[in-house]
């Protein structure tokens, strides 16, 4: 009898671990946006590509991403060790800013499918549209000289991308004129190169400049 009593407590114990983890995970939301770099000249594109998930287990407890392109036969894996976590307002995003095709190719357009996948092979999809058009005219610039900046562009928004003598990243600087002194824009003291990154949230298209000095 003893013998049976101390296998009650354990076996409920599973029972209610099992019945803890049946949340299925679900896309609250999808957005992909698309990203051209420069890249020397040879322009070429990525998608930004986040999802915003539910899971009652928690975020910990989702496995993969996946972004499918059904019409080409393509499809992106992002596993849980790769993604970046965005919070935005207090909500968790999930995704990737690398997603490309192999070859450099042009990302295809029209109709996506993300598929969110728990620990448990639970998983949800849900449909993401996008039709942005291959950029025309030229390509965004950035120039600097003396202490003063020029930028060329089309795209409604601009911001400096601003990086330290190693290349790692410091910070994001709207630029509300096309041309200035560069005094103006307050750049942080350790900045030595910059990028242009300029933006059309309309269309949720960005183009990506290649890095250009600050200083003579």
């Amino acid at each position: 009898m003893k013998k049976i009593l101390k296998k009650i407590p354990s076996a409920l114990f599973v029972f209610f671990l099992a019945a803890c983890s049946q949340s299925e995970p679900v896309i609250s939301y999808g957005s992909l946006e698309l990203v051209y770099y420069e890249n020397g000249g040879n322009h070429a594109e990525r998608f930004s590509f986040f999802v915003l998930p539910q899971d009652d287990d928690g975020v910990e407890d989702l496995e993969e991403l996946l972004l499918y392109h059904d019409w080409e036969g393509l499809s992106w894996q992002i596993k849980s060790k790769d993604w970046i976590k965005q919070e935005i307002d207090g909500k968790t995003w999930i995704g990737s800013r690398a997603v490309a095709m192999n070859d450099r190719s042009p990302l295809p357009r029209g109709q996506f499918r993300a598929v969110l996948v728990d620990k448990g092979g639970r998983r949800s999809e849900r449909l993401i549209s996008f039709d942005a058009p291959v950029p025309g005219g030229d390509f965004p610039a950035l120039e600097i000289s003396g202490e003063r900046y020029r930028i060329t562009s089309r795209y409604p928004r601009q911001n400096l991308v601003l990086y330290d003598n190693q290349g790692n990243y410091l910070s994001t600087v709207a630029a509300s004129a096309l041309e200035g002194s560069l005094v103006s824009l307050d750049l942080p003291s350790r900045a030595e190169t910059a990028a242009l990154w300029a933006h059309d949230p309309s269309r949720s298209v960005s183009a990506f400049t290649d890095v250009v000095p600050l200083h003579d």
